[in-house]
């Protein structure tokens, strides 16, 4: 039997705020074990949380930028659980009223088609703590509690099931990631856990529309996991059925080194966690006037962006789609057409040499050693044809090592490219009457060598001659010889 997957995710981000939701203690990642703690973080008896109005603005920036509706009156409930890293034992976050409701994003799926995945809702809460294992510390028996990640301000941002595979739902992902990166409101460091995702996933039979059971795929901060888990998980729940098992409802844990989900937990429902309106925090009231100053300090999204750079600009939708997946890189590019450079010209480079550059050292668009105004000289000097596309390369080599302006090295090193048409033939004269039986192959209906003799040329010439004035001199004088 065929089975359709049905996927729905659950992904929380970490906001970038300087101080946690309910309290002032510093949301900052990567202090002393424990150092940004408080009593009221701690959940201390007496200790009473106030709401950090910077947490709702970034949710509404979020729900405005995905098509929301932003609710004007919202609250917050405890969600009850017991968990040694939630100092409280329970949660605030939101159930009945959340920040923001519907809404949806477009993903561009391998056939070039376009897909819209609607979301349920975005809700605001608080991280809890990390749990540090003693195997990790040389205390294989013991455990320990981080709870500086405790009260860290979250945005959790629940699809519909609508995802169908985990090619869509890597998609997905990547998309949610770029419109909050776009936005400021997280760094979105999954290394660090600022974006990670819960995968709801089950299978029905083909043609049916009724929904089988779903596992729940906890904590994946990776894209490639997330792909892998989803697909594991999509096998194992086929595998089960045609077996004659059943399905459970549970909460798994993906294994990246034996590439299988491995069960948890039964999984909780709603009524479990005991939701309750939290008495310690007044009802969230937004006025129109609040979210009319966050509409208006929206940033141009990636969508818009992308259509602009193919119709401003004229790039190929690969270009503009590849340019515009980081904001910083779509910054970067604008910044070096400054410059002049034809837009197309600068896109090949990015593209290839400049996120190159950046993927292997790890380095944002801003870090790079060649600056956008620095990558925009380059194309122009190729442009007026001081240098040609291969010399370039050595000039690129030499920028990313020293950080020196391209024009200064193509006059250290002697790089400026021979225009001039009687030196070049020179050198061609040379290279024909050098190899007669080459000339002699050339015209015996070999006319693919013409390949070898403009490397020869340029072999002479240090890569210094026009390639368009090599070629076309050696065409001339070998149809003559």
């Amino acid at each position: 039997m065929d089975y359709t997957a049905v996927i729905g995710l659950e992904v929380h981000t970490q906001l970038s705020t300087e101080s946690k939701i309910f309290c002032s203690c510093s949301a900052g990642f990567g202090a002393e074990v424990n150092a940004n703690t408080c009593p009221v973080c701690l959940g201390m008896p007496g200790m009473l949380p106030v709401l950090n109005k910077e947490v709702v603005s970034r949710g509404i920036k979020l729900g405005l930028a995905v098509g929301s509706s932003i609710a004007r009156t919202s609250i917050f409930a405890r969600k009850n659980y017991f968990y040694p890293d939630l100092p409280k034992g329970y949660q605030i976050s939101q159930y009945e009223l959340p920040i923001c409701e519907g809404g949806g994003l477009e993903i561009t799926l391998s056939d070039g088609s376009r897909k819209r995945i609607a979301l349920t809702r975005i809700h605001m809460e608080e991280d809890a703590g990390k749990l540090i294992h003693g195997q990790n510390l040389g205390h294989p028996d013991s455990s320990y509690v981080d709870l500086n990640r405790t009260g860290v301000p979250l945005l959790e941002i629940v699809s519909e099931p609508e995802l169908r595979s985990s090619e869509e739902a890597k998609l997905y992902l990547e998309k949610l990631k770029t419109i909050l990166e776009y936005l400021g409101v997280s760094d979105c460091n999954m290394e660090e856990g600022s974006l990670r995702c819960d995968a709801n996933v089950s299978v029905m039979p083909k043609g049916s529309d009724t929904f089988g059971t779903r596992a729940e795929v906890k904590n994946m901060n990776s894209f490639r996991y997330l792909q892998k888990a989803i697909d594991y998980e999509i096998e194992r729940q086929i595998a089960l059925i045609e077996e004659g098992g059943v399905v459970v409802q549970e909460s798994r844990l993906y294994n990246p080194d034996r590439n299988v989900t491995i069960s948890m937990r039964s999984k909780e429902e709603a009524h479990d966690y005991r939701y309750f309106p939290d008495p310690d925090l007044v009802t969230l009231e937004v006025s129109d006037e609040w979210v009319e100053d966050v509409r208006n300090s929206l940033p141009e999204l990636p969508d818009a962006k992308r259509t602009r750079f193919m119709e401003r600009y004229s790039l190929p939708l690969y270009d503009a789609d590849v340019l515009t997946k980081s904001r910083d890189v779509a910054d970067y590019f604008e910044e070096a057409l400054k410059t002049g450079g034809a837009p197309k010209t600068i896109s090949n480079w990015i593209m290839g040499d400049i996120l190159r550059i950046i993927n292997e050292r790890s380095l944002t668009p801003a870090q790079c050693p060649i600056t956008p105004v620095m990558l925009g000289e380059l194309v122009s000097l190729i442009e007026n044809k001081t240098i040609s596309g291969k010399i370039a390369k050595t000039v690129m080599e030499e920028m990313e090592k020293s950080g020196k302006n391209p024009k200064a090295i193509v006059e250290e090193k002697g790089l400026v490219q021979i225009t001039d048409s009687s030196a070049i033939e020179t050198e061609v004269d040379k290279i024909i009457d050098c190899n007669p039986g080459q000339v002699a192959a050339y015209k015996g209906g070999k006319e693919q060598l013409i390949g070898w003799f403009v490397g020869q040329v340029m072999k002479a010439t240090r890569g210094k001659a026009n390639p368009g004035v090599v070629n076309e001199l050696l065409k001339e004088k070998l149809d003559k010889a």
